[in-house]
């Protein structure tokens, strides 16, 4: 039999995307196949999303096999059990989008549809005090599950992600790629050279004339798409009309205490603000839409909202939300920034990428490249795209904002019917009949929705078959535990000193 398998894969771009796909694709090719990076330090990377969703853990530990106390200690890591959203339904308001699930269901119904009914009665309070990340999280309370917490106890499955220096899990996950086998090659790409037939990219040409073949290209080359787009012409499918922020303002500034496990994310006139805090400084951005506000003010908003003294220039970065018509062109693959971008409102950048390595991995193909694969992955990576896509446009509009003319945009505007379907069914009874590949599980989007202020009308009528005193009973034993396993954790930065303290940060 011929020996069909591909042998020489090159990816374009590094960056965490870059690296990420770099350290997979060496854990599981080894070196049957010659891996190539190629970027260059004068173009830099964008590195500002630091924070992540709790499958960055499978990825980092079960993908690629490193170790979490070394990942968290390399990137000056901090753990995440969600996100504070600050005046997005209205402004005062608050609450938070933890990871895990509320509470324990009984038979069909989930837990939310219980506390529902007594919540619309006046007897219960908000939906965050059943569950472990969002009580934990505003007391700055933070644990990895211990072995022997008991089963069904909150405290055996804590669900969290990450906030980390994009920056040095790039410089990480080199470190590891290179240990493997992946050869890095410094230089920018002037040229790419492509089969007259079949379209196909050949080889890439560097500044210094070296050139480089392969027979799989990964395009990491951040919003440029210097292959997907640039040479093949690929197609950009814009989303603006439904997240129209454009643009961000990025600085860091100095830690502050204390170290909270949850990013925050504020609404502002006319966009958010991030807020995530590292073991050594602390990530700060302003992302927003530069039709209703100008760069400079936009700046000064981010500058006046800081915890401490910045510690660099604030970088302005251009984008526009969408996704390429095709993730996989002919033998490129994009990945990262080049397949598509929705702002860093939920922390989905870095899964994606996960995603797209590890469906990419799902339907590796030969060296004939069978079109069907390619076709595959574009269905469900587009199919992706658009339920992330809805759940971040559902956070801008459903609001009961009318103070600027961003909001009132927001508030009003048309969105995708899959959206508008979802959101009338909450509000009717709360009710979410989740897509099989959504990536925001049932608890997302009841907290998301509760906190925008889509308060249901009514709940399951199955839950009236429950005996009253039962109910409450059962509702209020479920407040009470998570109360009791909050009030057993350590402070956040106390666990990090005892278990994962990075060494003193020198620039």
């Amino acid at each position: 039999m011929n020996d069909n398998r591909i042998k020489k894969i090159v990816i374009v771009g590094g960056g965490s995307a870059g690296w990420m796909t770099a350290a997979a694709l060496v854990t599981y090719l080894g070196r049957d196949a010659s891996i190539r990076l190629i970027e260059s330090e004068e173009i830099g990377i964008v590195g500002v999303g630091e924070a992540s969703v709790p499958l960055m853990k499978v990825f980092n530990t079960e993908t690629i096999g490193i170790r979490e106390i070394d990942f968290v200690k390399e990137t000056q890591g901090t753990f995440k059990l969600g996100i504070q959203f600050k005046n997005w339904g209205g402004i005062g308001d608050s609450y938070i989008h933890g990871f895990g699930k509320i509470g324990e269901g009984i038979g069909p119904l989930p837990f939310h549809q219980l506390w529902l009914k007594l919540f619309l009665a006046g007897r219960a309070p908000d939906i965050g005090a059943y569950a472990l990340p969002t009580v934990a999280a505003p007391l700055d309370k933070f644990m990895v599950s211990p072995a022997n917490a008991p089963a069904g106890s909150p405290l055996s499955n804590i669900a969290y992600a990450y906030h980390f220096d994009a920056g040095l899990y790039a410089r990480y996950l080199r470190k590891v790629s290179e240990s493997r086998g992946v050869v890095r090659n410094e230089g920018k790409i002037v040229d790419v050279t492509q089969n007259a037939e079949s379209g196909h990219i050949e080889a890439v040409v560097l500044e210094s004339g070296e050139r480089i073949e392969g027979e799989l290209f990964i395009d990491c080359s951040g919003f440029v798409g210097l292959l997907i787009e640039q040479t093949l012409k690929t197609g950009y499918e814009d989303w603006s009309q439904w997240l129209p922020c454009d643009r961000a303002i990025a600085v860091p500034s100095e830690s502050s205490v204390p170290l909270t496990p949850y990013t925050r994310s504020t609404a502002h006139a006319a966009g958010w603000q991030w807020r995530i805090p590292l073991q050594h400084r602390v990530g700060n951005g302003h992302v927003y839409a530069s039709q209703y506000i100008s760069d400079d003010e936009a700046t000064a908003t981010l500058l006046a909202n800081l915890d401490g003294k910045p510690l660099a220039d604030p970088r302005l970065l251009r984008f526009t939300t969408g996704r390429r018509k095709k993730f996989w062109n002919k033998n490129v693959v994009a990945l990262g920034l080049a397949s598509g971008f929705m702002e860093p409102l939920e922390s989905t950048s870095i899964y994606l990428v996960q995603s797209g390595i590890t469906r990419l991995l799902g339907l590796f193909p030969d060296r004939n490249f069978d079109p069907l694969l390619a076709s595959r992955f574009n269905r469900d990576t587009a199919s992706e795209y658009e339920r992330v896509r809805d759940f971040l446009i559902l956070h801008y509009h459903a609001t009961e904002r009318d103070d600027s003319p961003f909001w009132n945009y927001c508030r009003t505007m048309s969105i995708p019917e899959s959206l508008r379907e979802a959101i009338d069914l909450f509000r009717s009874d709360g009710r979410y009949l989740r897509f099989a590949d959504d990536f925001f599980a049932l608890p997302s989007w009841v907290q998301v929705m509760l906190g925008q202020r889509v308060v249901p009308r009514g709940y399951h009528p199955i839950v009236d078959s429950m005996p009253e005193g039962e109910l409450t009973k059962y509702v209020e034993n479920v407040r009470t535990v998570v109360a009791n396993c909050v009030a057993a954790m350590p402070l956040h930065q106390d666990f990090i000193n005892q278990n994962c303290k990075a060494q003193a940060w020198s620039s």
